[in-house]
């Protein structure tokens, strides 16, 4: 897809804030440091449209991006990694958990992972989540620049083991400093929209 237009609609933390449109959303999940926001701005073609911290878990609401007025990324808190209270982390947990199992629009969750590890507790228990409530999963294997190229089928092969992978899901092999992966997400978002 080619991206001329972006617009941030709104940061909601619940239901009643969330735009009204029906355009088709994709959430975009992933512990706090995977690289989420590097991921959104390579796909969106801009340098910072979301913002990268060097302190993780500093998106602490839900943020709708509209893409050329066909669809919305919804880019959720990180999980896992943030230095927060137990009862902040549970708010959060309680939104995401609100805006995933409840929104019409919503078509897939694209749950980044870090190739360069095999995915955490956290990630699998998201994995599962996302499994159990029937939600489609694009996983995005992100900072594939960061190993060896030899080292990559092996990783996605300790990806798919650990997250217990199920066949009909996607994931693609992905950098954000080189864009590689990034036609192939797109092909896939634009089949489920």
């Amino acid at each position: 897809m080619k991206v001329n237009q972006v617009e941030l609609l709104i940061s909601a933390v619940r239901p009643e804030q969330y735009p009204k449109g029906q355009l088709p959303e994709f959430a975009l999940a992933g512990r706090s440091n995977v690289g989420k926001s590097s991921f959104i701005n390579r796909m969106l073609q801009r340098k910072a449209m979301a913002r990268i911290s060097s302190k993780p878990g500093k998106t602490q609401t839900l943020n709708f991006y509209e893409v050329e007025q066909k669809l919305i990324f919804v880019d959720v808190p990180g999980y896992g990694y943030a230095k927060i209270s137990k009862s902040e982390r549970a708010k959060w947990g309680v939104m995401m958990e609100t805006y995933m199992t409840d929104r019409p629009p919503l078509k897939a969750v694209i749950q980044i992972v870090d190739m360069r590890h095999k995915p955490s507790s956290d990630d699998v228990a998201m994995y599962q989540f996302l499994k159990h409530h029937d939600i489609r999963v694009i996983v995005i294997a992100t900072k594939s620049d960061k190993i060896p190229k030899g080292r990559w089928q092996k990783s996605i092969k300790e990806i798919k083991e650990t997250l217990k992978f199920d066949a009909d899901d996607n994931i693609v092999t992905f950098s954000s400093e080189s864009g590689l992966g990034k036609d192939q997400a797109w092909k896939i978002i634009e089949k489920f929209m």
